[in-house]
């Protein structure tokens, strides 16, 4: 049974909960309905067993040791529904998280990274603003990908983008076509690409794209982004003589 605190038994469904990291003030049944959403995807029995205390997870996570982050908090706030925590963990604690699944060391066999991704999808899904943020300074990556198939290429590693990268980035940006000439041949020696994607390729990334959904969340987080996407695979796919 989902948890709910004294103050939300005491009051109706219209109830607005205290703003969390000044994300505004959300209604204790939108909290539910996220959490049922996190709750009802298929991967997550396997991936929550209930917690011994060990702090093993919290030993081992490298998030831990920089940030205010715990993911054994993660796994027993899952364990105990408490949907209050868990929606404050999904507009902060769950983009602190490296993804590294060092927390597979749990002896009770929890994946809190595997929760952790499940609570981002949904968050994603869902628009919440935590997600347009920590994916702000990717839509240049999200578009290089996408458009071109490719990976980040140099061109996009700017300070301003990407300023938790270290004061070295801004140096390689400035520097950019002195130090592609210092990489093997095989890179092409440019800036704007890793390397050439076949049509053929690109065209199945993406019906790949639209047919599982990653279209429609990255609509969620940047409306922007995903028109000019949609507009340039319609476009490739019309060429290659496929209906989208």
């Amino acid at each position: 049974m989902i948890q709910t605190s004294a103050r939300h038994a005491e009051t109706d469904a219209h109830y607005k909960a205290p703003d969390v990291a000044g994300y505004g003030e959300v209604p204790h049944d939108e909290k539910v309905r996220l959490f049922e959403q996190v709750k009802g995807d298929f991967r997550f029995a396997d991936y929550l067993f209930g917690c011994y205390e060990c702090g093993i997870c919290v030993a081992a996570c490298p998030s831990a040791k920089f940030y205010d982050f715990s993911p054994r908090r993660v796994a027993q706030a899952a364990a105990r529904e408490d949907v209050d925590l868990i929606y404050q963990q999904m507009q902060e604690d769950i983009w602190e998280c490296s993804q590294c699944f060092s927390c597979l060391r749990c002896p009770r066999g929890n994946n809190p990274g595997g929760i952790i991704t499940i609570m981002r999808e949904v968050a994603v899904n869902n628009g919440l603003a935590s997600a347009k943020e920590a994916l702000v300074g990717y839509s240049r990556i999200i578009y290089k990908i996408m458009s071109s198939g490719t990976q980040v290429s140099p061109d996009m590693l700017r300070s301003d983008a990407f300023p938790d990268w270290g004061p070295e980035t801004a140096d390689v940006a400035d520097n950019l076509d002195l130090w592609r000439r210092a990489l093997p041949a095989e890179t092409m020696h440019t800036t704007s690409a890793g390397w050439s994607v076949a049509d053929k390729t690109l065209v199945e990334l993406y019906l790949i794209w639209l047919e599982t959904g990653a279209l429609d969340m990255i609509a969620e987080v940047d409306r922007g982004l995903h028109s000019i996407l949609l507009e340039l695979m319609e476009e490739r796919l019309e060429e290659e003589g496929i209906q989208p």
